[in-house]
């Protein structure tokens, strides 16, 4: 890594080292509420859209341009290693990944085979262009973590009480393990590809990890999180951990392995700090609604965050989930330079 991207702000606030002003980065900050995306979207499929180097190197990029944020993400999807070792889906408008074949019993788990390199060519292909790109600007790689891939293939889609995942976890264990260990090894496998072509640092999405109990998570999904992270502990990259409605889950996901946590909007930094513990930075967490009130609000609540992620051993300045499509980019860019501008020490 050259000397000027790993002195990056971004890099040293995951690593809990001073910096010269509080980083930010925004969850979904390449996407529908650019119209530059939009533009070079328009009729291309979203699974065509991450396969393709040129697209991805260029949706992946706007942000950056735009709002001159201290850190790219890595633009594709979570379900991208799936459908790459040939699973039937595909992400409808308006709906999400939509699986044709649920798996739900052991017969099709034989469709979940390792990822190889080679099935995911064009995303080392795009990551190579776009750290030479970057520069001295990090790009954040990611993957979809086992069990909202998990409630995904069990559900057939998005659910919103998680019940066919819930119902196998709790009354076929054995197959809910045997199921979240190959969702591991492909997880894994595709961060790994990412690191390996130049991805500085890595995020590991549970987006759908807060319907679980603390005690259920414990047995049945930290075991997996902390497999992932203990197997790229060598590679000398951050990992972050998120997850949407986490707040029960903080102290668990700090003892999960990762280097930086993220927090949605629905709890404090400054309480989120405690209920991780020490030795880890924080990541968040204004709620991306507020976006789409007046500045005064959003200036309102960013100084509130900023003095709350002091309390943080280490604090990269984000949003709670991801930018709504109806958001207006001058709202971010303005909130980029005032993050930027409140906290340069």
């Amino acid at each position: 890594m050259n000397p000027e991207l790993a002195d990056s702000p971004f890099l040293r606030a995951c690593r809990r080292q001073p910096v010269p002003r509080t980083p930010v980065w925004f969850m979904r900050q390449a996407g529908r509420s650019l119209p530059e995306y939009r533009a070079v979207r328009g009729g291309v499929p979203m699974l065509t859209a991450c396969a393709t180097p040129d697209l991805i190197v260029e949706i992946t990029m706007q942000p950056v341009r735009r709002y001159g944020v201290d850190a790219a993400i890595f633009f594709s999807d979570i379900v991208v290693p799936l459908k790459a070792i040939g699973i039937d889906l595909d992400i409808k408008p308006g709906v999400g990944p939509v699986v044709a074949a649920p798996i739900r019993d052991a017969a099709a788990l034989r469709a979940l085979r390792p990822l190889e390199p080679g099935d995911v060519a064009y995303v080392t292909e795009a990551v190579r262009t776009l750290t030479g790109e970057l520069g001295a600007t990090p790009l954040i790689g990611f993957a979809g973590a086992p069990f909202t891939l998990a409630s995904y293939l069990i559900e057939g889609g998005p659910s919103k009480n998680h019940d066919h995942t819930k119902a196998m976890m709790y009354g076929e264990p054995d197959l809910w393990h045997a199921l979240m260990d190959r969702l591991t090894e492909i997880t894994l496998g595709f961060l790994r590809v990412q690191i390996d072509a130049g991805a500085s640092a890595v995020q590991l999405f549970d987006s759908w990890v807060g319907a679980v109990a603390p005690e259920d998570y414990r047995e049945f999904v930290l075991p997996y999180t902390r497999r992932i992270f203990t197997g790229l502990a060598g590679l000398d990259v951050p990992r972050i951990h998120f997850g949407v409605g986490t707040g029960e889950l903080l102290g668990l996901l700090g003892e999960a392995g990762a280097d930086v946590v993220g927090v949605d909007w629905r709890v404090p930094l400054d309480e989120a700090a405690r209920r991780v513990g020490p030795g880890k930075a924080l990541q968040g967490n204004l709620d991306p609604a507020i976006l789409l009130a007046p500045w005064e609000a959003v200036e309102r609540r960013a100084a509130d965050i900023l003095e709350r992620g002091g309390k943080a051993e280490g604090h990269v300045f984000n949003l709670g989930h991801g930018v709504l499509p109806a958001t207006d980019p001058d709202q971010l860019a303005r909130l980029t330079d005032f993050v930027h501008e409140t906290s340069a020490r």
